[in-house]
């Protein structure tokens, strides 16, 4: 009983949180047919095929939702689902995402992926108005956010996990049938998890400052996404600052939290915590215009050797990120932010590493997109589109043009082989061209109900995961679109969280079209590969990288005309030799 009267408070709690959310157009927008995608626009600004691309990859959001689903829903095929998450623990944990494929919540990719967003929104938001995405942006970011709220119940205490995993591993189906009940796990002061509770207090400060409409130096970047909401914006920064402190003074001491919470190392086993605690200090600084948080963040920087970090940016290492945050503040704030020239410097080591091939964390595959070395073998695209995001936002940033060029010229690279522009001619984006990604890992999606046959039954998905970023190509450039194929097909939030920004950044300033829009149907089938991947799902595959269709002929082509020429030189040799035998010269 006490539980439906808690569930009943944190739901009224939420509702007048979400007192002041943009009202969402009517007839709501919907994403266009695929073969739409296939069309050149009029290449104005803001560009018609950008603003749908923004469309799309907000509206994949809307397909992983949990929980009681609104009058509003947009995707039909869509039910209620998992309404009892936190019941036995009692705590309200329905609502909120869906991490990837399968039907899992998770704290820590989900905090990153509302961090990155909100930064993004608030550096280049008008590209959200321009695209009339801001209401859809508010709605998406709300539903997550505020499951975080119902996930931190006390000063102390966040739910990090919501689901098993061997369960996770074989269920394989639709949202009306999820094995219930689903366990909970939580960090709390005597087992704590800097890392999850620090990125969750970024998340909640990157938020707060959006809704509180704090923009960065207007000289650099664009205003905020309308959608200000003092009262909103106030509830997050108490919750991140409440977050923060118990990352930072938790009794049970600093430590990753698969130490506390070993369940969550099956997915997201968190390397270090030093970059998490520096990024919620930063935007927290921003928040509070508190010059000592900064400090924090420089000394979180040094204690912990950030700077020998060279990896990529995403939900596990945000250090690559940190140098572009340090110049912003102190660019847009130097009585919060200082020595502007110490954070330029340390961003554009890592950025000129890696433009330069230089000492570079990374390598570029024979089509050129950048593969990061253990990192890009799970997921291809995301270390690419995080970098290119980077790229395109410290942009403003850099200390010399010759390096904003390079820069941006990087940047649009890795976003164009993203978007088809690539030896596959796929954009890996799911339902924006006939070419992109038809069979992503996603149960929801599948329509199938037996994890045996996830790759034949049915063949083709019932349903269109419009604008979900799918994990990518092998480092050979390949693409094999097998469902099963979890390290190329899989699809989550933080995949899309990149694109999102970029496609707001694309869509503020650029008239020309995505590059997808000059692919025509079919054109992946010409060059699709043979065989198996190489890969975690697929080991039987590595035998080496297969050649597609059009690759065997050129191949065979090569094999006999070398034939041709061998046999030609052998014929000619013959013929010397008898001559020379004739003439007596042998």
């Amino acid at each position: 009983m006490w539980f439906s009267l808690l569930a009943l408070t944190l739901h009224s709690a939420t509702a007048l949180v979400a007192a002041a959310q943009l009202a969402l157009p009517n007839p709501p927008w919907l994403p266009p047919d695929l073969s739409e995608g296939a069309k050149k626009s009029n290449e104005s600004v803001p560009n018609p095929q950008w603003s749908t691309l923004l469309g799309n990859a907000l509206y994949f959001y809307e397909a992983q939702r949990s929980g009681e689903l609104p009058s509003t829903k947009r995707v039909s095929w869509r039910n209620a689902s998992t309404l009892d998450d936190g019941k036995s623990a009692h705590v309200d944990l329905s609502g909120g995402y869906y991490d990837a494929g399968d039907f899992s919540k998770q704290t820590l990719p989900l905090a990153f992926t509302l961090m990155s967003v909100c930064w993004g929104a608030t550096d280049f938001g008008k590209g959200y108005d321009m695209a009339n995405q801001t209401a859809y942006l508010d709605d998406m970011l709300r539903w997550g956010l505020d499951w975080l709220i119902q996930a931190h119940p006390s000063d102390s205490v966040l739910y990090v996990l919501v689901g098993n995993k061997d369960i996770e591993n074989t269920y394989w189906g639709g949202d009306r049938t999820i094995p219930s009940p689903r366990p909970v796990y939580q960090i709390n002061d005597t087992a704590p998890g800097t890392d999850v509770a620090a990125q969750t207090a970024a998340a909640f400060a990157a938020c707060s400052n959006l809704y509180a409409s704090r923009s960065f130096d207007s000289s650099s970047f664009s205003t905020p996404a309308t959608l200000q909401d003092k009262s909103y914006a106030d509830t997050l920064l108490t919750h991140a600052q409440q977050l923060y402190k118990f990352a930072v003074n938790a009794s049970g001491g600093r430590k990753v939290y698969q130490k506390s919470v070993p369940e969550v190392a099956a997915s997201y086993a968190s390397t270090e915590y030093g970059d998490d605690l520096a990024i919620a200090a930063l935007f927290l600084a921003w928040a509070t215009n508190d010059a000592a948080l900064y400090q924090e963040a420089e000394g979180y920087y040094d204690k912990y050797k950030l700077q020998e970090d060279n990896r990529l940016f995403n939900w596990d290492t945000k250090t690559p990120g940190l140098p572009v945050l340090f110049s912003q503040i102190a660019k847009s704030n130097p009585n919060v932010g200082g020595n502007l020239g110490k954070w330029q410097d340390a961003a554009e080591a890592y950025f000129d590493s890696i433009v330069n091939n230089k000492d570079s964390p990374a390598f570029m595959t024979t089509g050129g997109l950048v593969y990061f070395e253990g990192n890009s073998d799970d997921n291809s695209i995301n270390p690419a589109l995080n970098l290119a995001m980077l790229l395109r936002r410290y942009s403003t940033l850099t200390t010399s043009s010759g390096k904003k060029s390079k820069y941006l010229d990087f940047s649009q690279k890795q976003l164009d082989y993203v978007l088809g522009d690539n030896p596959m001619s796929m954009p890996y984006v799911v339902g924006v061209n006939p070419n992109s990604p038809a069979k992503p890992h996603s149960a929801l999606a599948h329509g199938g109900n037996d994890v045996g046959e996830i790759d034949t039954n049915p063949e083709k998905n019932t349903y269109t995961l419009y604008g979900a970023v799918v994990g990518g190509p092998d480092r050979w450039d390949r693409y094999f679109d097998i469902r099963s194929d979890w390290p190329q097909a899989e699809i989550a939030l933080d995949y899309n969280a990149p694109l999102l920004t970029l496609a707001a950044m694309h869509t503020l300033a650029d008239s020309k079209d995505p590059f997808y829009t000059t692919l025509q149907a079919g054109e992946y089938d010409k060059v699709k590969p043979d065989g198996l991947p190489c890969d975690a799902a697929f080991p039987q595959g590595c035998k080496g990288p297969a050649l597609s269709k059009g690759g065997k002929i050129a191949m065979a082509v090569v094999i006999v005309v070398a034939s041709l020429i061998v046999l030609g030189l052998s014929a000619y040799y013959i013929f010397l030799l008898i001559r020379n035998a004739k003439e007596g010269t042998v």
